[in-house]
């Protein structure tokens, strides 16, 4: 099990990133999920990085989407990060060098700034530590190796807390509810989502939404899948004809 908290001093990061560097060691993990691992569970270390950085329309957030030929969570949005390396040295290490891999994001030009609780995934095994850090010099990112990451996209928190993008899911034959951010052309739900609206929340972000609009999973991301087929088609018309 990691240590949380902040990792540098919260009046030195931007003024709007310091409620949540200071939050990061007032929380457990019960502010981010209900799961436990059962007693003797064996755990896979795990780290994501939550990068963000300020664009044209103020604080973004780095997102990617996993590739649709993947065996496991093929075409979810997730946040850069992956299974712990002998030499990472730590959560930090092996956030700093998953985002590298996948999205290109150069360690040098990011701040590591905080980290969060452990968290357990039980579909995965993982437990993952969120790694908080600030674009203190912006890189250009892409999806380095296509066969993994299809998109990557800075996403503008005013997007995320706006309230026509969010709505909640649940999943059939599961106890379990939980909120998306539909924005961007992404559908960001499960552990992504779970843990970005906490943060945001966290932060001093939060905006109120309809939490008892509860769509059905599958159904959601039907409807998501047409409108991201129409606009496509839509654009391929305008580029016949231009």
């Amino acid at each position: 099990m990691s240590e949380h908290g902040p990792l540098v001093d919260a009046g030195s990061v931007p003024e709007w990133l310091g409620p949540l560097v200071t939050a990061s060691g007032e929380v457990d993990a019960s502010a981010f999920t209900r799961f436990r691992p059962p007693r003797g569970t064996k755990t896979r270390p795990a780290a994501v990085l939550v990068l963000f950085g300020e664009g044209p329309r103020g604080p973004d957030v780095l997102l990617l989407r996993r590739a649709d030929t993947l065996g496991s969570h093929a075409g979810q949005v997730a946040f850069p990060g992956g299974g712990a390396d002998a030499g990472d040295g730590g959560p930090v290490g092996t956030a700093l060098r998953e985002a590298e891999e996948e999205t290109g994001v150069l360690p040098s030009g990011v701040r590591p700034v905080a980290v969060l609780p452990d968290l357990w995934v039980p579909v995965s095994g993982f437990s993952v530590t969120p790694v908080l850090a600030h674009w203190v010099n912006p890189s250009p990112v892409h999806a380095v190796d296509p066969g993994e990451t299809a998109a990557v996209a800075r996403v503008a928190v005013e997007d995320l807390l706006d309230p026509a993008n969010r709505f909640q899911v649940r999943r059939k034959g599961y106890d379990w509810v939980g909120p998306v951010f539909e924005v961007d052309g992404l559908f960001v739900w499960g552990f992504t989502a779970g843990l970005l609206s906490t943060i945001l929340r966290l932060g001093g972000w939060h905006r109120e939404w309809d939490e008892s609009d509860v769509r059905d999973l599958d159904e959601a991301l039907a409807a998501h899948a047409a409108r991201a087929r129409a606009v496509y088609n839509g654009g391929s018309r305008e580029r016949e004809q231009s």
